[in-house]
């Protein structure tokens, strides 16, 4: 564990060297951005307008009494999904759609020579192929957070207009009632560290790739399993500290 650690550690601090020629990198950063975040827009929209929906159905089937108000279903389920469901489940579905690219993708290329040959031409891999995707992932993940929070509460909204639960008008009544400011910011460092997480893991994983294409998959499903340990855990440390 601790040499893992330790080789984590040394890719990093590779990753983050001085770049030999700046608008390189700003390519591939750009085209990392447009990978990680367009290309995630559609999961992330359909998956937030249906979570949303289904917390608000959830809460207000589980609080109907006459002695609670109806507006306390919008607090429970803004608070729910600005701070739990939108960061920590997009970032679970994103650790399986671009972090097993960045490991497959990487793994690939070192068990294809690819990096070894980077090397001798006096590039510096990881910085050229890490560093990218770490600047994309900590700018795209927060951005596909806020706009899954978003889709999240209109889910919530279209399932009040599409049932008598709870009136729309009551609902958006409890998603301004008593809301703290703390709650957004502990969501988007959240979603800032699960970012970093995904792309720095996975990329680990891929760039010590060694073998055939068996065991590209397999780096892939490591990268994986171990992004979405670490962002659990990650969750729950920030929630321990911030909340």
């Amino acid at each position: 564990m601790f040499t893992s650690l330790g080789r984590y550690i040394l890719l990093l601090r590779l990753s983050f060297r001085k770049p030999e020629k700046f608008s390189v990198y700003w390519a591939e950063i750009m085209r990392e951005m447009i990978s990680i975040g367009i290309g995630s827009l559609g999961i992330i929209g359909i998956i937030s307008l249906f979570i949303g929906a289904v917390a608000v159905i959830q809460v207000a089937f589980q609080l109907n009494s006459p002695i609670i108000p109806d507006t306390i279903a919008g607090s429970i389920a803004r608070d729910s999904t600005v701070l739990e469901f939108s960061p920590t489940i997009s970032a679970l579905v994103l650790a399986g759609r671009v972090g097993s690219s960045i490991a497959s993708q990487i793994g690939t290329m070192r068990v294809t020579e690819q990096i070894d040959a980077l090397e001798i031409m006096g590039v510096n891999a990881p910085g050229y192929l890490i560093s990218p995707k770490i600047l994309a992932g900590i700018t795209m993940v927060p951005m596909l957070n806020i706009l899954s929070i978003c889709l999240g509460l209109l889910g919530g909204y279209i399932a009040c207009a599409a049932s008598d639960d709870i009136a729309p008008a009551d609902f958006v009544l409890g998603l301004r009632d008593g809301f703290l400011p703390i709650t957004l910011q502990a969501s988007l460092i959240k979603s800032f560290a699960f970012g970093f997480i995904i792309t720095s893991v996975c990329a680990y994983q891929g760039f010590y790739t060694s073998g055939g294409a068996l065991e590209v998959g397999q780096s892939a499903t490591r990268g994986v399993v171990w992004s979405c340990i670490m962002i659990l855990f990650a969750d729950l440390i920030i929630s321990r500290v911030m909340l």
